[in-house]
């Protein structure tokens, strides 16, 4: 018995149970009346995306919520999603719990660890002794992804910060029809029924985690952390409901985001007053594209937006299930998003954004002839920076960056029992650390001084639980600052200065704009030049912020953080083994084949009906795959959707053999160019090591293979190749071995550019 268990147990033993005396110690126990509290996080939602904010979209659940609930106008996240979850989950700051940026690196400093610390307990950990049970669905990316596969270690994951139970992805993003699943601490393939849907699937899921909850624990209050992959690229949805947005947007951003606008006015989202800001810098008016370029990016906008509908119309059944079982009236619902609309489709957008070829431009015909593949399997589609701007009407720029696009996001909260007021606004500068205090204020409980023995930090966030029902009440009267990638800002008493940061240039040449938020929604009137004492006064501010906060050091760097990251984690390794039975293994901890020479082999046992997969990294957006289609050894080495294909000469023979695949980069370009990679290839298959097929090629792995991780054996995603996926191999399969070569050459350039795409 620990010491614990003996400081906790007041009973007495003595030789037999009759002169004995048992203990049970008491159960957590809830406050009286503490509600039930569902957070709907939807990602890369911008300000004016649901219909209750100026949109046209359909999202009659989320506009009924709002209709019986609040609207915030003011508040504000942190420009990024791994950050974004990291401050509404511990109520800090996201630096000062070491997610400054994404959850993809370490870069070996305090704010930037890529992992939330243990001094910040999860709103999770702080609910538990407090009755709670808490589930967590969807999206984590809290932990490194070098730590998401099957060795963990596990003490980032959603089960160890406070969650009981976790059913969802780790990464960014995810393919809504074959996703990267997780079932607590094991990595599952997606269920094998017709017309699956992730998010789908995450609703059925939350009402089975609260039918259970039901059944056993009635009188338990619960959490339901609901982060859905909705409406993060790739966008994807039913083909009616994608093409039934064609008409809604055929007159392009420019005049939809007038609309939007007239709406928000009569709404009173925004003040009469606003000014509405000029195009973002990169994008173009509409009517400057060509008549098939804006029916091209018409398809993209409605793609997005019936990415949007079908996870509304889901969020019904959620809702509808809560009325049904009697819930509904003691459940707080938060209903938000966690940066503003995405920059990251590239200047045309495109139906596959992943893959080496793609860091160029798919060509103009190519993205015509695929059009009606938008949102369907195998596409990777995001839409151009001018609907990202019309997303985050009326603000300017966009996610990764600190002007209102970035940072000013929907919060929609409505609690029958404990709100009065129905459909109201509230104008209250709120910030995504201020939830969990306000959360833990409305339940009536503190934040422990300790979780799992460990001292915690104070909470940084600011309740704003008054304004739930006074909406006279007062905004924070602390600063909040704002860094992403070099970009900052900070908020005061009403104002706000911000800085917008090219990468790689010195911040001393950076320009601060200065703006009186109260007055000025949109933040067009630049006053700096006219108030140089109160922007100086913001800047000092910001420096004290970010030195208190572990902002610093400033770090613009988003391709070479990728790449050390990398280099960090795989080494020196050259080898790597892969035997039967091994689970789904992410593309962070798979062997990083980009930009060099190497040999796969598979060790099996074959019979003349031998076929399936062998080993295949990625899914159909690119990748590359080794299998056996009709007695033959085939390698296809997938570029962003162009295929290269080898198969051998011959059969494989019956019985245990060696087989597999020699990439050997041949030349060197003086410039390698996005489309062709470093040089010319070769690739040969080998037959226990003779050669049985071989083809040359300028494509290749230049800078990225695949973020849909590896697996032998079968084909777990959409397939690499052409294939019906999951093509399990009928063999015996032993193991495959991956040999790489110490020539890797890697371009940071491109690196980010399709890091990009994929945040």
């Amino acid at each position: 018995m620990t010491e614990t268990n003996k400081q906790a147990w007041s009973g007495q033993i003595d030789r037999t149970i009759r002169d004995s005396t048992p203990f049970w110690p008491a159960s957590p126990k809830a406050p009286q009346g503490a509600p039930n509290i569902l957070v709907i996080l939807f990602d890369d939602a911008g300000f004016s995306d649901f219909g209750c904010y100026g949109s046209g979209i359909h999202t009659p659940t989320i506009d009924r919520l709002a209709a019986h609930g609040l609207r915030y106008t003011g508040f504000h996240t942190t420009a990024m999603c791994s950050t974004t979850r990291a401050a509404l989950l511990t109520g800090r700051n996201h630096h000062s719990v070491g997610v400054g940026c994404l959850a993809n690196f370490d870069c070996g400093f305090p704010g930037y660890r890529g992992k939330i610390t243990k001094e910040a307990g999860t709103l999770a950990e702080m609910l538990r002794p407090h009755g709670y049970r808490n589930y967590m669905l969807g999206k984590w990316h809290v932990t490194p992804l070098t730590e998401a596969g099957a060795t963990g270690p596990f003490d980032g994951w959603p089960t160890s910060r406070g969650f009981d139970r976790f059913y969802g992805f780790m990464d960014a993003a995810t393919d809504q029809y074959t996703p990267a699943l997780v079932r607590d601490n094991s990595t599952i393939g997606p269920p094998a029924v017709d017309g699956y849907y992730l998010t789908a699937d995450l609703v059925d899921q939350s009402i089975r985690f609260l039918a259970g909850h039901v059944a056993e624990r009635p009188d338990e209050p619960w959490l339901l952390w609901l982060a859905l992959g909705a409406v993060h690229a790739p966008h994807q949805a039913p083909r009616d409901l994608i093409r039934s947005y064609d008409l809604m947007f055929m007159d392009g951003w420019d005049v939809e985001r007038e609309r939007r606008f007239a709406r928000q006015k009569a709404m009173g989202i925004v003040p009469v007053a606003t000014v509405m800001p000029l195009r973002n810098d990169n994008v173009r008016p509409w009517a400057d594209h060509a008549a098939d370029e804006r029916r091209f990016f018409t398809r993209l906008q409605s793609a997005f937006a019936g990415m949007l509908d079908h996870a509304d119309q889901h969020v019904a059944r959620l809702i509808g299930f809560l009325e049904r079982a009697d819930l509904r009236e003691n459940t707080l619902v938060a209903v938000l998003s966690d940066n503003g609309g995405s920059q990251e489709g590239g200047p045309l957008g495109g139906v596959n954004l992943l893959g080496p070829r793609n860091l160029g431009a798919e060509p103009m015909a190519e993205k015509l002839a695929r059009i009606d593949e938008i949102g369907g399997p195998g596409t990777y589609a995001n839409y151009p920076p001018g609907w990202g701007m019309a997303s985050n009407t009326p603000l300017r720029r966009y996610k990764q960056n600190t002007h209102g696009g970035g940072i000013r996001d929907p919060l929609v909260i409505s609690w029958p029992r404990g709100i009065a007021a129905s459909g109201e606004l509230r104008h209250q500068f709120v910030h995504t650390s201020d939830l969990a205090p306000t959360l833990l204020d409305v339940i009536g409980v503190t934040l422990p001084a300790e979780i799992s023995g460990v001292p915690q930090m104070p909470l940084e966030g600011t309740s704003f639980a008054a304004s739930l029902n006074d909406p006279s009440a007062p905004s924070k009267s602390g600063p909040q600052y704002f860094e992403m990638f070099g970009h900052r800002g900070i908020w005061h008493a009403g104002w706000k200065a911000v800085a917008y940061h090219p990468p790689e240039t010195p911040y001393e040449t950076g320009k601060w704009e200065l703006f009186h938020l109260d007055s000025d929604f949109s933040e067009t009137n630049d006053l700096a030049a006219r108030e140089p004492a109160k922007l100086a006064e913001l800047v000092e501010l910001w420096w004290s912020e970010a030195k208190k906060h572990n902002v610093l050091p400033l770090d613009d760097r988003f391709r070479a953080r990728f790449i050390e990251n990398a280099g960090r984690f795989h080494g020196s390794r050259k080898c790597y083994v892969f035997h039967a039975g091994i689970g789904h293994v992410p593309t962070e901890v798979a062997p990083d084949l980009r930009s060099r020479s190497y040999l796969i082999e598979a060790h099996a046992e074959f019979d003349a009906a031998s076929n399936g997969l062998l080993i295949a990294h990625g899914d159909a957006t690119t990748g590359y795959s080794l299998y056996v289609h009709n007695g033959r050894l085939v390698h296809d080495m997938n570029i962003g959707g162009e295929h290269v294909i080898v198969a051998s000469d011959r059969p494989i023979p019956p019985g245990e053999h060696r087989v597999g695949v020699r990439v050997r980069r041949l030349t060197r370009e003086p410039t390698p160019t996005v489309a062709t990679g470093p040089g010319i290839s070769t690739l040969t298959l080998l037959m226990d090591g003779e050669e049985v097929g071989r083809i040359e090629t300028r494509l290749g792995f230049f800078n990225f293979i695949a973020w849909a991780g590896l697996d032998i054996g079968c084909d777990r995603g959409s397939p690499v190749s052409q294939y019906d996926a999951p093509f399990v191999f009928t063999g015996r399969l032993f193991k495959v071995t991956v040999t790489m070569d110490d020539d890797q050459v890697l371009d940071g350039e491109g690196v980010g550019q399709t890091i990009m795409a994929r945040e």
